[in-house]
């Protein structure tokens, strides 16, 4: 394989990772919404941290920052997925 070849198929590579994760956040924003409009039993505090976590993960989605993005939605899943566990209920 020559280095040009290389090259090529590492910015490929690049390139296709980048618009996975771009098409992920709409997704993870609107499993967060679909789980904040089922009235989660978290408390105000929990619930204000993960909205603002939606809120700052969309943003970042829309400043095409898609990893950063990616890593501050799944910080707010992680907390609806922990009351989630404790009450058996799924999202």
């Amino acid at each position: 394989m020559t280095i040009r070849t290389a090259l090529l198929a590492a910015a490929l590579v690049v390139a296709f990772s980048s618009s996975a994760f771009a098409f992920g956040c709409p997704g993870r924003v609107a499993q967060i919404d679909k789980a904040l409009a089922a009235g989660p039993d978290l408390g105000d505090e929990q619930i204000a941290d993960v909205k603002s976590l939606r809120d700052e993960g969309a943003k970042l989605h829309k400043a095409g920052k898609h990893s950063k993005s990616m890593g501050t939605l799944a910080k707010a899943l992680e907390i609806l997925k922990a009351k989630k566990k404790s009450s058996g209920y799924t999202y």
